[in-house]
């Protein structure tokens, strides 16, 4: 992924050249070296995307290692020199500060002509490649591929299971297992039959959960509320969400579904949340263990999902790769071949299938996919299917890659909001523009990873050194003895035990604190994981190359909102793209923030104005501040409309002032020229200022009570179209 890093360098190397930020000035001191150096950056970046276009083998060459690497670390020392001339506290820093920039600007243009040498490798390969291609342009053709979540077979499996949802009573809920290997259909045949028609006609209620291997209670129950109640209730305990479950089940006709159950335990947690009234309910569960189902279901036999016969298979292979086109024979004949490899696994004929339909239609093609099919022959099912899986990742474009990689740093089995996924993806500069678009033309409102598919990233994330930190290790460790990179949880309202490491590594297998040193430039994550009171700092570095200096994305995965102080130095975090400590309620602004330049996507949860200083976080694309306890409305200084690259300002209710002038011209005020959504703007605040300064908006949301209407009226603002 040579291509994404040379790509993130240029990004930011345009950003900082069109600044009007306090930058603005440091960079007109060196803006013929900042403008020589993107040129050759520039020609670097098409080289690569030409390479990438022609060569994608999903291994880097050498040549793409050492260009990567350079890219990683020019842009990093840039973004560093930047960062300390503008946080420097005097003259004579400031002016220590400049020389370092200078300094660094000339290493970096010796750095990006040495690995020009090795560009021209990769010119000559894409030459090469040209002639060979087996992948069409991926900006010619369809990138999403077309399957449809419906069943292709298993006829007689899912008429069964439906005839025994509805069909029989029993005295007890009766308890349905589906059992199978990973990748196998369960999900989707429990799927097919809970949104049967005669499914939702017979039962008066429907839930569904995903459990998986990491169970979480609570969040189960919420999960099966949301179907019953339709209310969040993130806040009550898990004592209360059980009682509210069994209530709500109460004396009507339920199906459950639980989907992938790994331990019994999971089981044991929930099982008595559901009534047991003689009206015909039913719980299904799908699950990988035997001994899971036999222990559940008790006497009931379980549905057993073995592998697909040669005719379900080419049904769904052909369904997949032509939905209603014919095939011609000679490629039927190389088409069963590869269908035969894939030995009846559902998910590796979609993935297989789908990697065609994408791909030119040529025998060579065929031929190519079908021997790396053979090569991954192995008698561990899961393992062959990881294998075409990575098959497919392979051939997908950087940016791609990028966006399938970033599932890793959301909790397995997780719902997904797309909103939130694609306003990170955007952050993290993977996507420059996004659909939400279904096939169908219907919005997607969130999403799931398959655990396959989930253990995949995983494999990667470890491969390409993307750093993650996400384990809460308990110990009492000696403090004397930390290492300087560690960061410390204080939890100060419970002293026993008195300190919590986070403990860090690089997905799998476990790497500590004093690993880190063999790290080499990357992408690197820092998972705030809930129920801690206090991040501290413990010491810090001279190299400004530890590990809180590389760390482009803090965030939290707390479910429930809960009082947080952080009194961490965050300029430590010199890099941060990324900080989303939402749900935890945080009292007051925390003021560390204002160093942090390169912040482009902020999440906060509390009741609080944002002070003047906002306006130095020049880079933010996005501020979302989720409501506090208090409920009050949030105050905006004049400095927010200096925010340029603003696309996305998301509140409770907000007071924006009116915008300052942009220059000595009483007529002409800023305005945000980017800005796509603003939610939700207090009517004392739809000035015919601020109405022009918001006239690009995509998306906008006024919320207010009776009196604030009586003042929106009052301001005699004419009518505008957003754009």
């Amino acid at each position: 992924m040579a291509y994404a890093s040379v790509a993130s360098l240029m990004r930011t190397m345009e950003s900082v050249l069109a600044s009007k930020s306090q930058i603005k000035s440091l960079v007109c001191d060196h803006r013929e070296e900042f403008l020589a150096l993107q040129k050759k950056v520039s020609l670097l970046e098409v080289c690569l995307k030409n390479f990438e276009k022609r060569y994608n083998s999903g291994k880097m060459t050498d040549s793409e290692e050492q260009i990567k690497g350079v890219a990683n670390a020019v842009e990093r020392i840039i973004q560093m020199r930047l960062t300390e001339s503008v946080i420097a506290k005097d003259e004579m820093h400031k002016e220590e500060a400049h020389k370092r920039l200078r300094d660094s600007l000339n290493q970096v243009v010796e750095e990006i002509d040495r690995v020009q040498k090795e560009a021209t490798k990769i010119q000559d390969k894409v030459k090469q490649a040209s002639k060979e291609s087996l992948v069409q342009d991926s900006s010619s053709r369809e990138d999403i591929v077309k399957v449809k979540n419906k069943m292709v077979g298993r006829d007689y499996q899912r008429k069964s299971l439906l005839n025994d949802l509805t069909r029989e009573f029993s005295s007890e809920p009766k308890v349905i297992p589906i059992v199978g290997m990973g990748g196998i259909g369960k999900t989707t045949l429990a799927n097919e039959v809970f949104h049967d028609a005669s499914a939702q006609h017979h039962f008066d209620v429907r839930a569904w959960a995903t459990v998986s291997s990491q169970h979480n209670v609570k969040e189960i129950y919420i999960s099966l509320l949301h179907w019953t109640v339709g209310e969040a209730f993130d806040k009550e305990d898990e004592a209360d969400l059980a009682d509210m479950l069994r209530k709500s089940l109460k004396g009507k006709r339920y199906l459950i579904v639980l989907d992938d159950i790994w331990k019994s335990k999971a089981w044991d947690d929930v099982r008595l949340c559901f009534p047991s009234e003689n009206n015909g309910s039913r719980i299904l569960l799908t699950t990988r263990d035997s001994e899971v189902a036999c222990y559940a279901g008790t006497e009931n036999p379980s549905l057993q999902m073995g592998f697909m016969d040669p005719d379900e298979s080419w049904n769904l292979f052909k369904s997949t790769v032509l939905e209603n086109e014919a095939l011609p024979s000679r490629f039927e004949t190389i088409g069963k071949k590869i269908i035969d490899k894939c030995q009846g696994l559902p998910l590796t004929i979609v993935v297989v299938a789908g990697l065609l339909s994408k791909s030119e239609r040529t025998m060579e093609v065929w031929e190519h996919v079908a021997e790396d099919v053979k090569s991954f022959a192995t008698n561990d099912p899961d393992e062959q299917c990881l294998r075409v899986l990575g098959l497919s990742y392979n051939h997908l474009s950087s940016d791609l890659k990028a966006c399938l990689l970033y599932f890793v740093i959301f909790p397995e089995d997780t719902e997904i909001s797309m909103n939130r996924l694609m306003r990170l993806w955007i952050a993290e500069r993977c996507l420059v523009l996004v659909s939400k678009k279904n096939l169908d033309g219907t919005k997607v409102r969130s999403c799931k990873v398959h655990d396959l598919i989930y253990e995949l990233c995983l494999r990667e994330a470890e491969r390409k050194n993307i750093f993650i930190m996400n384990d809460i290790v308990l110990d009492n460790w000696d403090l004397e003895t930390a290492q300087s990179n560690d960061i410390v949880f204080d939890d100060e309202l419970n002293p026993v035990p008195p300190k919590f490491h986070l403990g860090r590594h690089i997905m799998r297998p476990c790497k500590r604190s004093t690993d880190c040193d063999e790290i080499d430039h990357g992408s690197y994550k820092v998972l705030l994981t809930p129920g801690h009171h206090d991040l501290i700092r413990r010491k810090t570095d001279e190299d400004g190359d530890n590990i809180l200096n590389r760390t482009r994305s803090i965030l939290s995965f707390h479910h429930t909102s809960s009082p947080f102080t952080l009194k961490s130095d965050l300029i430590h975090f010199n890099l941060l793209r990324i900080l989303d400590l939402a749900p935890m309620n945080i009292d007051f602004f925390p003021r560390q923030i204002l160093c942090l330049i390169w912040l482009r996507y902020l999440v906060l949860c509390g009741d609080y104005d944002l002070p003047p200083e906002i306006g130095m976080l020049w880079n933010l694309h996005t501020v979302i501040n989720v409501i506090g306890y208090k409920h009050r409305e949030v105050t905006f200084p004049e400095q927010i409309w200096e925010l340029m690259q603003l696309r996305q300002l998301r509140l409770h209710k907000f007071y924006l002032s009116n915008p300052p002038r942009e220059s000595d011209d009483k007529e002409s005020y800023l305005a945000f020229s980017n800005i796509h959504t603003i939610s939700s703007l207090s009517p004392s605040s739809c000035t015919k200022e601020v109405i022009a300064g918001i006239r690009n908006v995509k998306k906008l949301v006024i919320y207010g009570h009776g009196n604030d209407y009586k003042i929106f009226q009052e301001s005699k603002v004419e009518p505008c179209t957003c754009s």
